[in-house]
């Protein structure tokens, strides 16, 4: 007989999960998230449900089930790899008239966990004849699908109010959060930078205003007042706004100064951070920003203005002198005059650097060179931005990458 389909509200009751292992590890986060009041009965637990525990997130009885563990509960969760136990809880609560669901043996289970996904306020659960990897592939279908549904997202009744600064990543759309795509599938109005994943705005419905806040290096330009004026009047009028911005809203990107803005003039204001490219493109390329042994630190520094410049709040010397990882935004058209100031700090001419364009995108490509190399190597190459200039030995992690990947590639 097919089964009955019911969503569980469970918040502040009792749950029992009996084990400790990868399947409660699956599942105990969900039902946390749930509001469930989760105890745990197992001799040992992963490492993730020890953390849990100390956290104070759930309850661990660090012992064997013992017959009563199941009175009071709403739900059991029967997830050990003894079969017999499984089998004794699940008839305990059966017993009982508590609801159970055994792990290890679907025919025998009074109840399923269905395959379950979010797509903005719709709960999605799938189950397909006690098959949870077909119910898997089917529920991730459904929740794409539903995602790739704006207009129903745009309507819906828990829509949020205000503004939204949300950061796009470091362009490859896919590298957005799932809460980020969220709400841009519900806005009204959308308030886009030239560095945010273009492809995005694609999927849009046809009555969605975008409105153009690029800011063109040395060309063409929308001032941030004129933004901040944007946001406010179209929040005002009733509408939901979307700042989307390159990579975080709050690394380089000005977010601070929006929602300043936005709560002075009594605009409602969230943050959803993104995937910075500070750190994103460099691993995009292979170089970690730290590395055991070789970093143990790194430092992010907007190089709009060149060492020495009165508007530089940038400390150059203590940045020659430390022994960390340099990560450089909008660092290309003044690499010559950063790259001599670090050496004349401290930092050798030696030392590797990397220079990523259009990270995280098919036309991705690196330049690897050193401070005293870099000037040319970069007018050689016609760099031009978006680029990020990694600076220090983590460069050489990425060369080791590829040399051992050219050695398993090459015939015996």
């Amino acid at each position: 007989m097919p089964p009955y389909l019911l969503g569980l509200r469970l918040a502040g009751r009792r749950v029992l999960v009996v084990g400790g292992g990868r399947v409660a590890q699956r599942r105990v986060p969900t039902l946390l998230a749930a509001g469930a009041r989760v105890e745990l009965v197992a001799p040992e637990a992963t490492a993730t449900l020890e953390g849990l525990a100390d956290a104070g997130r759930l309850t661990w009885h660090r012992r064997p089930y013992r017959r009563g563990d199941c009175a009071g509960a709403w739900l059991v969760q029967a997830v050990t790899d003894d079969a017999k136990v499984n089998g004794d809880v699940v008839a305990e609560a059966d017993a009982a008239r508590i609801w159970a669901v055994r792990a290890d043996d679907a025919e025998s289970s009074p109840a399923w966990t269905p395959a379950s996904g979010q797509a903005g306020e719709t709960t999605v659960g799938v189950l397909a004849a006690g098959d949870p990897r077909r119910a898997a592939g089917i529920r991730d279908a459904i929740v794409e699908g539903l995602r790739e549904a704006t207009l129903e997202s745009r309507h819906s009744r828990r829509k949020p109010v205000g503004v939204a600064l949300v950061g796009g990543g470091p362009g490859d759309p896919g590298l957005i959060t799932v809460r980020g795509r969220q709400l841009l599938a519900m806005a009204d109005v959308v308030v886009t930078d030239r560095l945010a994943p273009g492809e995005l705005l694609d999927e849009l419905a046809a009555d969605v205003e975008v409105i153009d806040a690029a800011k063109i290096p040395y060309g063409r330009t929308v001032t941030q007042d004129r933004i901040n004026d944007h946001l406010v009047e179209h929040a005002k009028q009733g509408k939901f706004v979307v700042r989307l911005k390159g990579g975080d809203p709050f690394v380089f990107g000005r977010g601070g100064e929006e929602a300043l803005y936005c709560a002075r003039h009594g605009v409602p204001v969230m943050v959803v951070p993104g995937i910075t490219s500070a750190i994103a493109v460099p691993s995009a390329a292979g170089i970690p920003v730290t590395h055991r042994g070789v970093a143990q630190e790194f430092h992010v520094v907007s190089a709009h203005v060149p060492p020495g410049h009165p508007d530089s709040t940038v400390d150059w010397a203590a940045l020659g002198a430390a022994q960390g990882t340099l990560v450089l935004l909008m660092a290309v058209e003044r690499a010559a005059l950063i790259a001599d100031a670090l050496v004349r700090y401290g930092r050798s001419s030696d030392t590797p650097v990397a220079v990523i364009q259009d990270g995280t995108l098919p036309g991705q490509r690196t330049l690897t060179a050193t401070l005293g190399t870099l000037a040319d190597e970069m007018a050689s190459a016609g760099v031009r931005p978006p680029a990020i200039v990694v600076v220090g030995d983590v460069v050489n992690v990425a060369r080791e990458i590829d040399m051992i990947r050219a050695d398993l590639g090459r015939d015996p």
